[in-house]
């Protein structure tokens, strides 16, 4: 699960649990990447609240299926296989395509995104999460304007950094607390994008 110590739901109490009790899938299943932050349960509520807000939040306009594609691309330049797996998962589910799906999923594998079958919009969003994860200091003035002058608003920018910001942190912390998916059911997410405060994935 992940090389640290962590409590299992039916171990859990206080704080712990409710937290748990928020964040759960069918079952009592918890995610392992919460699972992780156990020992520290306001780490775990950062987290969550974090996710939520950038990722499954109503006010945000980008559709959600390509602030998911961004979290896969992100996490495939981190070599996080934890995020890629749950969050392509997701991504198929909320594009409801199958052939876009693989095709976007064989675009990132290849780290060919000119091969996507996305928007030449979307491509450069892409293009400025890389530069953000990868090498975020040669980023400039430049990039920003050349997202607006593809169409998107200032908000929607600040959207695909928040979205592209919060995956390497989710990577880092999988990656460096060595979570895997044991146990885990691929691609539950908050469902609920109206209630902020919903956490409970589906």
């Amino acid at each position: 699960m992940t090389w640290i110590k962590t409590i299992s739901y039916e171990e859990s109490s206080g704080r712990l649990r409710k937290l748990y009790d928020r964040v759960k899938g069918p079952d009592n299943n918890v995610d392992n990447i919460m699972m992780s932050h156990s020992l520290r349960p306001h780490t775990m509520e950062g987290h969550m609240a974090i996710y939520k807000y950038v990722l499954h939040h109503s006010g945000n306009s980008i559709p959600k299926w390509f602030l998911e594609v961004l979290g896969v691309w992100v996490s495939k330049l981190n070599n996080c296989d934890y995020c890629v797996d749950h969050h392509f998962a997701g991504l198929k589910r909320l594009l409801n395509n199958d052939v876009k799906s693989m095709a976007i999923r064989d675009a990132i594998d290849s780290n060919n995104i000119e091969e996507a079958p996305l928007t030449n919009a979307e491509k450069l969003a892409m293009r400025y999460a890389e530069i953000l994860t990868v090498t975020p200091f040669k980023l400039n003035k430049t990039n920003i304007i050349e997202l607006r002058d593809s169409g998107y608003t200032d908000g929607e920018i600040l959207e695909i950094n928040q979205v592209s910001a919060y995956f390497s942190y989710a990577n880092r912390t999988v990656l460096g607390l060595g979570c895997n998916t044991d146990g885990d059911i691929i691609g539950l997410s908050p469902g609920n994008s109206d209630d902020p405060d919903d956490w409970g994935h589906r």
